[in-house]
């Protein structure tokens, strides 16, 4: 669309925000707005999706959180506008412009998220029902996992002729059996240390939480946007999206993800149960084995090639993450024999 029919699309929204444009750009779901009040950026979304998100931002807010991108309200104020079957909600424009290098504004990233959660936190009530349907439901896909590789892989080895694809999974099949097992060990760890307890902390989580959705302004300072999958549950499940995905590529140990998780819980410890759930979660290799399950179904009829290349990819991702939970592990088991050292040298101390 030219920047003249954007103008004219555009008008009767920016209207009820008294705003009169004079130039527009087009980024995808965002537009640039610029005009004498300033540079905005002006957001899309399903109406499907609902505004329930925007409450979350202005919780934040009110607990004295302020590293979000602000949304604005209208003259009236609403803080999103109805127009042509799309929502549209505006924002100050940030510059973003790269200041420091990749690591620092990860820190900066995961120094906010944990003041986030900190902020948000809250405990919540649970029944002791509710918390084993939960360990026995997670414990199912456990169990459906392991009958899967096991079967799959005695299928391959009675198989005369073993494709590629199969021959790699037979190569592989150790370490994603490991994998399991120690997925499960930590799942029951953290059922037999919870059990009985009716308590357990939530937070507000981003949801989407990515580089991409942590902008900087021309002082340098982070703030994050597009809280729109925003919700109240466990801080985990911000750290498992952020991780599978920073995890991708060729097979590294990756330092630098130990860095940050470990910046994160200087800010904002986990709890040993929390802990526990969240090496059972990362440990667990769900994607890699939904592909060999696709495989397994429909595979042969299709390119083996590219079926063993995205083997590889996901496989190395699985390798990533593994040396990022073990590397967690570790250093978990150094804290709590240093924590039993010195407790067993403050009983000394005393009886003396």
């Amino acid at each position: 669309m030219s920047e003249k029919n954007w103008l004219v699309e555009l008008s009767p929204i920016l209207k009820e925000y008294s705003i009169e444009p004079y130039f527009i750009e087009s980024f995808g779901r965002i537009l640039k707005i610029y005009s004498s009040k300033g540079v905005f950026a002006l957001k899309t979304i399903d109406p499907h999706h609902g505004t329930d998100f925007i409450r979350y931002v202005q919780a934040l807010y009110q607990k004295g959180y302020n590293r979000i991108v602000p949304i604005f309200p209208t003259a009236d104020g609403r803080y999103a506008v109805l127009h042509d079957k799309n929502l549209y909600y505006l924002m100050p424009w940030l510059s973003n412009e790269i200041k420091e290098d990749r690591l620092e504004r990860h820190k900066q990233l995961f120094r906010e998220l944990a003041r986030l959660h900190t902020l948000s936190a809250k405990e919540m009530n649970i029944s002791k029902e509710d918390r084993k349907e939960h360990y026995e439901n997670t414990q199912l896909v456990l169990d459906k996992d392991k009958e899967f590789l096991e079967g799959y892989i005695e299928e391959c080895e009675r198989t005369e002729y073993t494709s590629p694809f199969e021959l790699l999974f037979c190569l592989y099949f150790q370490d994603i059996s490991q994998a399991l097992n120690f997925s499960e060990k930590k799942l029951k760890e953290w059922y037999d240390q919870t059990k009985d307890h009716e308590k357990v902390r939530t937070v507000i989580i981003h949801g989407k939480l990515s580089t991409e959705h942590f902008l900087f302004d021309d002082r340098g300072y982070g703030y994050f946007i597009n809280f729109e999958e925003s919700k109240v549950g466990s801080p985990i499940h911000d750290l498992l999206l952020f991780l599978s995905r920073s995890l991708k590529g060729y097979p590294m140990q990756n330092e630098e993800s130990v860095e940050l998780m470990s910046l994160y819980f200087k800010y904002f410890p986990f709890k040993e149960e929390e802990m526990l759930l969240f090496q059972s979660y990362f440990a667990h290799p769900g994607v890699l084995i939904k592909y060999l399950n696709r495989y397994h179904q429909t595979g042969r009829k299709k390119n083996e090639r590219k079926h063993v290349q995205q083997l590889q990819r996901q496989f190395w991702q699985f390798k990533n993450i593994e040396y990022v939970v073990m590397r967690i592990d570790e250093i978990e088991k150094q804290k709590q024999q240093a924590a039993q050292a010195q407790a067993a040298q403050q009983e000394g101390a005393q009886s003396e």
